[in-house]
């Protein structure tokens, strides 16, 4: 991959490694090794002005293996991961089909270093279904199409989109209306998001970097989060910094505190 290409299948993947990547600059901040000197560089000016980067990225991993594992607990076999990311361990179908070894996944993400490693990310149980698409969220109907063949759409299905609506700012909400109104009734919406509550010149000016590395960013208030959960039924203790969803369970990321996460998670259940 020195040249940024690579072939998956006889398909060509053009990686372009000279620009910083969202995806590449998260797992840098996780201590992953899938990244290249552009995303370093931008990863780099993010932490100068956001120093917690890397903690709100922590704590947003054990927001997402906490209401994971609550869910599949609960009953839902089903889990729809959309901006699935860098895998890193343990993941979304991990968590899932340990609690659950039946569980069906499906991963969904258009960044091509994720089809890179979506062999890693197929390695489920025998008893359950861990699969992958290509496919953009801003283009939810393509998407959903490519998950009905894998997923039943006429029981729950937990629809995950864990720090990725920020990242599409003008339709966050559109694409989910569109995508909460395919589910049926019991499954399960979850969202985390950037905010700048907590940190409002910090997450400013993290803004500007990602924005002038490419990546438009915008961060949500309380009110305008919780927005996008209308019509369903909020899980208790409803939207909350992440670490302070389930506290209980947060482990060692209890101790976070609200500005160093500045991202909102909430789970809710449609009725």
């Amino acid at each position: 991959m020195t040249d940024g290409t690579a072939r998956i299948d006889d398909v060509e993947v053009n990686l372009d490694i000279h620009l910083a990547h969202s995806a590449r600059m998260y797992d840098y901040y996780l201590g992953g090794t899938t990244n290249f000197p552009a995303d370093r560089e931008a990863a780099g000016r993010a932490l100068a002005v956001f120093p917690y980067a890397r903690t709100a990225a922590r704590a947003n991993r054990a927001f997402m293996r906490r209401s994971t594992k609550l869910l599949a607990e609960a009953g839902i076999r089903q889990f729809l991961d959309i901006g699935t990311g860098i895998p890193t361990s343990p993941n979304l179908h991990e968590v899932a089909q340990s609690a659950a070894p039946d569980a069906k996944i499906v991963y969904a993400d258009n960044d091509p270093i994720v089809l890179l490693h979506a062999q890693a990310l197929l390695r489920g149980t025998e008893q359950g279904v861990t699969a992958y698409v290509q496919a953009d969220v801003r283009a939810p109907g393509e998407l959903l199409d490519a998950a009905r063949g894998i997923l039943d759409f006429t029981r729950p299905i937990a629809l995950s989109m864990n720090a990725l609506l920020h990242f599409v700012p003008s339709d966050a909400h559109r694409i989910t209306e569109g995508l909460k109104a395919q589910l049926p009734s019991g499954s399960a919406l979850v969202i985390s998001h950037v905010t700048p509550d907590f940190a409002p010149e910090e997450t400013a000016r993290l803004i500007q970097v990602y924005t002038a590395a490419g990546t438009p960013v915008a961060a949500c208030t309380r009110d305008e989060v919780t927005r996008f959960f209308t019509g369903w039924d909020l899980m208790e203790p409803g939207v909350v910094a992440t670490p302070r969803w389930y506290p209980e369970l947060a482990g060692d990321t209890e101790h976070i505190t609200d500005a160093e996460a500045s991202c909102y998670g909430a789970v809710a259940i449609r009725p």
